[in-house]
């Protein structure tokens, strides 16, 4: 396979269904290309998305003027899964990683490189002040980055996290990672490192409408809480242990009361709403524990966690103006 030259970075973009941004975000990534001195790669990584996004990019790709990788997944295994993929081909200094629909601003990614390369950490994220999207999407996300923050990891950013950079160490080490059902995001900060924050204000959705549903982010939060809290487990025991108490309780009274004459007849209600209390408790104690089991289940089994059908390489003209060879 024709190689491409060892760009000082490089840029990882998962794409599904965003047939309607490409033209924008070629637009944009030349854009990009151009500040950085033609020193960028872009991995643009087509999550088995149903449109014609993986077409649009391998027609208009070899005439974009464009240093980049075009990577096809065999179905659609998620935004990280696809974001990991797209780290494991990036072969610059510093990797970051932007959304295909051009919500957060580009410009973001000149600064995560300006200050990595600049020694001032390991790991940029992007932190949003502000959003300019629906009601409902505001009040879904800001519920998630409330529970995220709550229940996963404390140091997440309020506003929430969707982009971020890193350099050569630190993406070496994230992407030894190979845990299914895991939270990128999650082991970002699980790593440590020196942090930087950059600031923005997330961008009205000009074309489309995000693939992030709600269920997607119910998925993605579950994940991350089983992988990395035992919260759950915690949540389980005390309760537990307050039921246990609150049956002593009852239980005292309800003794005492027969001693002294003053109940006949055990009641019915009071019987069921116990039987009914400890049987809901024991079903949500074999739920998360079974999670936890899936889980670990799920990992020994070394699955990968995507699979790339085709890989095409594409080099500017001045560079070479043939496209690279399809990796099947």
């Amino acid at each position: 396979m024709q190689q491409l030259l060892n760009p000082h970075f490089s840029l990882v973009i998962p794409v599904y269904r965003n047939a309607g941004a490409i033209d924008a975000l070629l637009v944009a990534v030349g854009d990009l290309q151009k500040h950085l001195d033609d020193r960028l790669e872009t991995i643009f990584v087509v999550d088995g998305s149903p449109d014609d996004c993986y077409w649009q990019l391998q027609t208009k790709l070899p005439s974009s003027g464009l240093r980049a990788k075009l990577i096809l997944l065999s179905r659609n295994f998620g935004a990280f899964s696809a974001i990991r993929e797209g780290l494991l081909h990036a072969s610059g200094s510093y990797a970051a990683v932007m959304a295909a629909d051009l919500q957060e601003p580009p410009e973001l990614v000149l600064e995560f490189f300006r200050r990595l390369d600049e020694g001032e950490g390991d790991v940029a994220f992007g932190v949003r002040e502000a959003r300019h999207d629906p009601w409902l999407s505001r009040l879904t996300a800001n519920a998630f980055w409330w529970a995220y923050r709550r229940f996963v990891q404390r140091d997440v950013p309020i506003g929430g996290v969707d982009v971020f950079a890193v350099n050569r160490q630190f993406l070496d080490r994230v992407t030894a990672f190979s845990e299914a059902n895991g939270s990128l995001l999650g082991l970002l900060f699980w790593m440590g490192g020196r942090r930087i924050f950059v600031s923005y204000t997330r961008r009205e959705r000009a074309h489309g409408k995000s693939a992030w549903t709600f269920r997607k982010k119910l998925t993605y939060l579950l994940d991350s809480v089983f992988a990395f809290t035992d919260a759950p487990i915690r949540l389980l025991l005390a309760s537990g242990m307050a039921g246990l108490g609150l049956s002593v309780v009852m239980g005292t009274a309800v003794l005492m009361a027969r001693l002294l004459g003053l109940v006949l007849v055990p009641g019915y209600a009071g019987t069921m709403l116990a039987v009914l209390f400890f049987g809901g408790l024991n079903a949500l104690g074999l739920g998360l524990v079974g999670n936890y089991a899936w889980r670990a289940y799920e990992n020994t089994k070394q699955r990968p966690l995507s699979i790339p059908m085709l890989i095409e390489e594409f080099l500017p003209p001045h560079s070479d103006p043939s496209r690279g060879t399809t990796e099947h």
